[in-house]
């Protein structure tokens, strides 16, 4: 199989294009070139040729009627590699990934990283000088260098995939996430409260997942030490809440914390009436169910 890509000045879409399709396929020769006769005679094109048929495996998106997506963002070559073959490439991107999460990872990805990379190369969106589509092609040669610009494209290639395989394995972190935790909803005794046995990222999956009566999350610290409940935004990255923590308890730490919720262990109340922590599992259960007896 013979892959080619435009020669010269590279950017963003066809760097991260190569990349997805070195995972996504076992061997491949590799090409970048503008000699048409090659071009032609190549099984899978992309970002060059001036033709967009998946079917003949050409990926193009420089034409006056070219690919979009369903809400009309145009598509650049990563944003076509990567709805095509980006499955295929997942399970190299992130070892041990199930079928169960893949779908949800891709769509992630799709939606949020490339997606952004689609529109800077469109000049759908602005791209200001930290975007990674300047990132990227700030690998491209200085006009006095003596590397190649395939060479530099290689390596860029290789800077892009870090990005891409760290992106790809916090989605899939995220994925596995909205998994356990809809799993705790599932078994909670009162679904106005979950516990988690660890910490992990909750709220998309409580905006995601529909949990409408959850009112309180239960999860403990990194080494176990203290346990936190903590009160459910009304809507995503809020510090507002659904329940607030009672104003007795608000700003009282330890001894007086512990006296004023009834508890023993107590640690904090945080001023906001968002957060508080007792030294155990239960007792940080019991913080929810008073907090909700008080309101209730």
């Amino acid at each position: 199989m013979r892959i080619v890509t435009h020669s010269g000045t590279f950017h963003a879409d066809d760097v991260f294009a190569y990349s997805v399709l070195r995972d996504a396929l076992d061997t491949f020769e590799f090409g970048r070139t503008r000699d048409m006769a090659l071009i032609n005679s190549a099984d899978i094109v992309f970002d060059v040729g001036g033709i967009y048929d998946p079917a003949q495996g050409r990926y193009d998106h420089h034409m006056r009627d070219l690919p979009r997506r369903e809400d009309g963002t145009p598509y650049s070559s990563v944003g076509l590699i990567w709805r095509d073959f980006g499955r295929k490439a997942l399970p190299r991107l992130v070892p041990g990934i199930g079928g169960d999460v893949l779908e949800s990872v891709w769509q992630d990805i799709d939606a949020t990283f490339i997606l952004a990379i689609d529109q800077a190369d469109n000049g759908v969106a602005t791209a200001g000088q930290s975007h990674l589509a300047l990132l990227v092609e700030a690998f491209n040669p200085a006009w006095d260098s003596g590397q190649s610009y395939d060479d530099a494209f290689l390596e860029a290639a290789d800077f892009a995939r870090g990005i891409l395989v760290r992106a790809c394995r916090q989605a899939h972190a995220e994925a596995q996430a909205l998994s356990l935790v809809m799993g705790a909803a599932r078994q909670a005794r009162d679904p106005r409260v979950i516990v988690l046995d660890r910490k992990l990222p909750w709220e998309k999956a409580v905006f995601e997942g529909g949990l409408r009566d959850l009112l309180f999350v239960i999860y403990p610290n990194e080494d176990l030490t203290a346990w936190y409940c903590r009160t459910i935004p009304p809507e995503p990255n809020s510090f507002g809440q659904r329940l607030a923590l009672p104003e007795a308890w608000r700003g009282l730490q330890e001894t007086e914390f512990s006296k004023a919720a009834g508890i023993e262990d107590g640690v904090f109340c945080h001023p906001g009436g968002f957060i508080c922590g007792a030294r155990s599992q239960g007792s940080a259960v019991r913080l929810a169910e008073k907090a909700i007896a008080a309101r209730y």
